[in-house]
C-alpha cells in the first residue's frame, strides 16, 4: 500500500521524535551517542526527501546562490585543508543539518497545524522527562546522606552541563506557548507553569551563562514585539522568580538545615571571566590572520592542539578560522536577511492571538536565544544542537508568508542538493561504521597520552590533531 505524502511525513516526525528522545533521554545517553542519532536522522531526512515529489522552493534566488557559493568555498577549503577527509566530514555534517531542516519543513508544509501541536507536546514530555530525572536524582542526593552535594551530578544525559544549557536554550521559549494560548484550560496551565519553573530552577542549577545571556536576549527583543511577545516575557519572568525561590529554598535553606555543602554553586558562575576562552579565540583569531580565504578547512581548529577544546566556542570566529572570512560574511549576510525577513512576519502579526503566529514568536525567540549563546559556547558543534538548531529553522521555513509565490525551483538545482545530500550521509554513516568500534580505545589513547579532560568535536575525544603523529 502507498503512503501519501502527509502520511510519509508523519512517519519520518515520529521516527525523528524517537530517536531524539533517545539521544536526550536515556539514561546511556553520552556525546557520541547522540552524534550516531544525529547521523541517523540525517539518513532519515535523505530517504525521507527522496520519496517525495520535487519539492517547492523554499527559499528564493539570493539565499539559494549564497547557499551554493558557500558549499563551493567549503568543498575547497575542504580539499585543501591538512586532513581532507576530517574536513570533508564537517562539511557533510552541515549539509546534512540543511537537509534535516528542509526534511522538517517539508513535513510542517504537507500537514496542518495538527503538527504544531505535536511539536510543543513533544518538547514538553522531553522536557518532563528530565524533569523528573533531575528531581529524582535530586531526591536521591538528599537521602544519601553525603556531606556534600555537587549539582553537576544531577544532570544527566549530556556529556557536559553546558551541553545541557544548550538544549534548554532552545526549548526554554518554546515551553511558554501553552501559557500563551486562550483555548488551554486553567488546569493544564498551571501543569504547565509547574514544569517551566522546574526548567528554570535546572537552568540556575546548570549554571549555564550562555543560557542566562541567550533568554536575557530574546526577551528583550520581545518586548519590542507586540502584547503577546510581553506575555511571553512575563511568564517567563514569573517563571524565573519561582525558579530562583525554588533554588534558594532547596540549595540554601534545605541543605544549610541538612549541614550539606554545595559544590559547583550557581553563585560560583556569577562571574565575568571568559571561562578560558580568551586563548581559543586568540588562536582562531591567529588562524584567521594566517589564511583568511578560505580558512584551514572545516574541523581543522581540533587540528591544532591546545589544552582547552577543539572548538573556539565562538561561532563566527569557528567559521571564519576554519571555512574563510569570505564564507563567514556569506553566512553572516544569509542569517540576518533570514531573520530581519522573519522579524518582519513577527511584527505584521504582533496583534494576532492565532495558534501559528504564537508558535512563531516562540520559534523566533529560541532562535535568537540560540544565536547569541553560539557567540559563547558550541551551539554550531553539539550533535544535539545541531539538531534542535535544523527543528527551529526547518519549521520557521515551513511557516514563513510569503510576500510574493516563491519561483519554482531549478531542476538542476534540485537534483545537485539531493545528491549532496546523499552523499553527504554517506560519508557520515562511513566515518561512523569506522570509528565507533574504536571510540573506546580513542579515549583512552587520548587520555593516555598526559591529558587531563577531553575535547569533544565531531566526537566526545574531538581533537584531530593526534592522528598525525
Amino acid at each position: 500500500m502507498t503512503l501519501s505524502v502527509q502520511q510519509r511525513g508523519n512517519t519520518f516526525l515520529v521516527v525523528v521524535m524517537c530517536l531524539l528522545t533517545l539521544a536526550i533521554c536515556a539514561p546511556f545517553s553520552s556525546h557520541d551517542w547522540q552524534r550516531v542519532v544525529q547521523i541517523s536522522v540525517a539518513v532519515c531526512a535523505v530517504v525521507y526527501g527522496l520519496c517525495l515529489p520535487q519539492a517547492e522552493r523554499y527559499v528564493d534566488r539570493p539565499t539559494a546562490l549564497g547557499v551554493s557559493l558557500i558549499g563551493v568555498m567549503g568543498l575547497v577549503s575542504a580539499v585543501l585543508a591538512h586532513q581532507p577527509l576530517w574536513a570533508l566530514t564537517e562539511f557533510a555534517m552541515v549539509i546534512s543539518c540543511g537537509a534535516t531542516a528542509v526534511a522538517f519543513s517539508r513535513v510542517r508544509r504537507n500537514g496542518d497545524e495538527s503538527l504544531d501541536r505535536v511539536l510543543i507536546l513533544f518538547v514538553l514530555l522531553l522536557c518532563m522527562i528530565k524533569s523528573i530525572q533531575y528531581l529524582h536524582a535530586g531526591l536521591l542526593a538528599f537521602t544519601r546522606g553525603e556531606a556534600v552535594l555537587n549539582t553537576d551530578l544531577l544532570l544527566s544525559g549530556f556529556s557536559n552541563k553546558r551541553f545541557f544549557g544548550q538544549f534548554q536554550t532552545f526549548t526554554l521559549p518554546l515551553l511558554a506557548l501553552p501559557l500563551l494560548l486562550s483555548n488551554v484550560s486553567r488546569t493544564a496551565r498551571a501543569m504547565v507553569f509547574a514544569l517551566l519553573c522546574v526548567w528554570w530552577l535546572i537552568a540556575i542549577s546548570g549554571g549555564t551563562r550562555g543560557t542566562w545571556l541567550g533568554m536575557g536576549i530574546a526577551g528583550t527583543a520581545l518586548v519590542f514585539l507586540g502584547a503577546s511577545g510581553r506575555r511571553w516575557l512575563a511568564w517567563q519572568l514569573a517563571a524565573l522568580a519561582c525558579g530562583l525561590l525554588l533554588y534558594w529554598l532547596v540549595f540554601t535553606v534545605l541543605t544549610g538545615y541538612l549541614g550539606i555543602q554545595i559544590s559547583n554553586g550557581a553563585a560560583d558562575r556569577l562571574t565575568t571571566t571568559l571561562s578560558a576562552r580568551g586563548p581559543i579565540w586568540w588562536q582562531a583569531w591567529n588562524m584567521i590572520v594566517e589564511r583568511p580565504w578560505l580558512g584551514f578547512g572545516p574541523m581543522h581548529f581540533a587540528d591544532i592542539a591546545n589544552d582547552i577544546a577543539a572548538h573556539p566556542h565562538q561561532a563566527i570566529l569557528q567559521w571564519a578560522s576554519e571555512w574563510g572570512v569570505p564564507s563567514t560574511l556569506c553566512v553572516i549576510a544569509l542569517a540576518t536577511r533570514a531573520g530581519w525577513t522573519t522579524l518582519g512576519v513577527v511584527r505584521e502579526r504582533a496583534l494576532s492571538v492565532v495558534p501559528v503566529d504564537l508558535l512563531r514568536l516562540c520559534l523566533f525567540a529560541s532562535l535568537i536565544g540560540a544565536l547569541t549563546q553560539a557567540m559563547v559556547d558550541g551551539v554550531i558543534v553539539m550533535p544535539v544542537s545541531q539538531l534542535w538548531l535544523a527543528l527551529v529553522v526547518g519549521w520557521l521555513m515551513a511557516l514563513h508568508v510569503w510576500r510574493t509565490s516563491p519561483a519554482a525551483p531549478v531542476p538542476m538545482l534540485y537534483k545537485m542538493w539531493t545528491a549532496a545530500g546523499v552523499m553527504a550521509v554517506g560519508l557520515l554513516v562511513f566515518v561512523a561504521i569506522r570509528d565507533v568500534p574504536h571510540l573506546t580505545e580513542r579515549i583512552q589513547h587520548y587520555m593516555g597520552s598526559g591529558k587531563d579532560h577531553l575535547q569533544p568535536r565531531f566526537w566526545v575525544q574531538g581533537v584531530i590533531a593526534l592522528e598525525k603523529q
